[in-house]
């Protein structure tokens, strides 16, 4: 079954980012927040919230806790203080070059021949993602 390898393959990579991150005392998703804010720099909690598919409820609680440890910073912007940006705090900054052997050690882990298998492999999985998503979405509104 695609769903159980799927899934396996999900728990198994989940697995090696705690052990990995487990000396930082940083969890997997707030290891994927860090990793988005040092690639694309400021983003709103909304778009941050798409972007890993994460909803408020469990956004928010997260946010909190990486803005006590200094790892990022919450702020208002002034033109509309609904919108809430988030950007790296000093210990985010840091972490960045102790953190950048981590995806080197999962590259190997995945036994993956070279950048190109990589890229196709990722090809593959966001194409399951959008068309899984497609179906949810129509399955949704036939019940609507």
């Amino acid at each position: 079954m695609v769903c159980f390898a799927l899934y396996a393959a999900t728990r198994a990579t989940t697995r090696a980012y705690r052990t990995l991150l487990e000396p930082w005392g940083l969890t997997y998703p707030q290891y994927l927040v860090l990793v988005t804010l040092w690639i694309e720099g400021e983003q709103t909690v909304t778009t941050l919230g798409d972007q890993l598919q994460l909803d408020s409820g469990t956004l928010s609680p997260m946010l909190r806790r990486m803005e006590q440890a200094d790892l990022i910073r919450r702020e208002r912007r002034s033109a509309d203080e609904r919108v809430v940006s988030v950007v790296l705090g000093p210990r985010g900054v840091q972490l960045r070059s102790e953190l950048a052997h981590i995806p080197r050690r999962i590259a190997t882990g995945t036994g993956l021949p070279d950048e190109q298998s990589a890229a196709a492999l990722i090809g593959t999985l966001h194409s399951l993602t959008a068309t899984m998503l497609a179906v949810t979405a129509s399955e949704t509104a036939v019940e609507a």
